[in-house]
């Protein structure tokens, strides 16, 4: 893969594991940051409120340095770090994962609960649309009307996305670029006279 690019999901799935009448609902989430995660857990958590354990793991950033995996009360290492094993055998990151456990009444040992956190969490993942993102950089650019043709150029010639645009008395758009060709893009952009830029 190159460098500025990795896999994530693309949008939320579902997983589900069923051992000795526990059942092991997961969910896979895309996420970018730790508000999101936060969000994303207390809303299971409402959602499945009788549910006996919300355990997950997630990882976060191109480099994948920022991971965490959460057993939620059950034995120690027999649920997050399995979960967070899944996330890693697919290469993803971006990416939450959630098991939420009812319990059946018998009890499934420490090897029981690591391959059932581990199957729903697969169930969960291998239900996912996987894609490759890259690291963007957001332009602002301010123009007059008569530089509309040279801006249009630059979006078609880079495959820009437009993330917002208005045109009143001068246009403003909000461009996303690909980290890799922000700073030719950057050039191309002050070389048209009289547009403003802001990078972020």
């Amino acid at each position: 893969m190159e460098e500025d690019s990795f896999l994530t999901i693309k949008t939320i799935s579902e997983g589900v594991y069923k051992e000795k009448g526990s059942k092991f609902y997961a969910f896979a989430y895309p996420v970018s940051n730790e508000e999101e995660i936060k969000s994303a857990i207390q809303d299971l958590k409402k959602q499945y409120y009788d549910a006996r354990h919300h355990c997950f793991a997630f990882i976060l950033g191109i480099d994948k340095t920022n991971y965490r995996a959460n057993d939620d009360g059950e034995p120690g290492n027999s649920a997050g770090p399995p979960i967070l094993g899944q996330i890693r055998s697919k290469e993803l990151t971006d990416v939450l994962v959630v098991v939420v456990r009812y319990f059946g009444g018998t009890k499934l040992g420490v090897g029981g609960l690591i391959t059932a956190y581990k199957a729903a969490a697969n169930d969960a993942l291998g239900n996912a649309e996987i894609i490759t993102k890259y690291l963007e950089k957001r332009f602002r650019v301010e123009f007059e009307y008569p530089q509309m043709n040279e801006v249009m150029k630059l979006v078609k010639d880079f495959d820009l996305k437009i993330e917002d645009q208005y045109f009143e008395q001068d246009c403003v758009m909000k461009l996303i670029v690909r980290e890799k060709f922000a700073k030719e893009l950057q050039l191309k952009l002050e070389k048209i006279a009289g547009l403003r830029l802001k990078i972020s």
